[in-house]
């Protein structure tokens, strides 16, 4: 039975992303497949990596957790709001501290890149923003997406990694929100 992890990266629960994420949810409970979720928020660990790749930092229960789901999922839907043009400092945390050298991706010496442990999987990325899905393309050249998508996700082996880009979320209005709802629980439905 296929595996589908939903990880949220906003540090508020009372955010538009938390109900995004339950939308996708809930079109999932007309699949056949096994849900978990990830509540960055909700884990306790330091979000520093106090020595980089020099030293491993011991891993925290939540993260070890964190770990085997990803390990375990077929499909990873991440979902977080784009901030600085970035994803929320929890959420750079959190893929500082599980994202590691034999982990998701395994150094080969003599060579460029590393062995891909996360091969095998694929994902969604579900972005809110202020900022116009236009602007972030032509004048800001979609950095967090890049960064995401191509330098870990893909680095470590996932692909494809399709993307969900909802804009502009402030002032928007409920029927805008409505619609990026319903988006959400077909695109769980359809499990992509």
């Amino acid at each position: 039975m296929k595996q589908i992890l939903l990880i949220n990266g906003h540090p508020d629960k009372q955010s538009f992303n938390h109900a995004l994420c339950d939308s996708y949810k809930k079109g999932t409970k007309k699949t056949n497949v096994i849900i978990d979720q990830i509540n960055i928020v909700d884990l306790n660990f330091n979000s520093n990596l106090k020595f980089g790749y020099r030293k491993r930092t011991e891993l925290e229960p939540d993260l070890i957790n964190a770990i085997d789901k990803i390990k375990k999922a077929d499909h990873i839907v991440w979902f977080f709001p784009l901030w600085w043009a970035g994803y929320p400092a929890i959420m750079k945390g959190f893929i500082d501290r599980i994202f590691l050298p034999g982990i998701t991706f395994e150094p080969v010496n003599g060579k460029p890149f590393p062995k891909k442990l996360l091969k095998g999987k694929t994902a969604r990325i579900v972005i809110t923003s202020d900022t116009p899905s236009w602007y972030d393309y032509l004048f800001m050249k979609r950095p967090a997406i890049n960064q995401f998508k191509k330098g870990t996700l893909q680095f470590c082996g996932i692909k494809p990694v399709k993307i969900t880009y909802l804009s502009v979320i402030k002032n928007s209005t409920e029927k805008h929100r409505d619609k990026w709802l319903n988006k959400l629980y077909s695109l769980g439905e359809k499990l992509k």
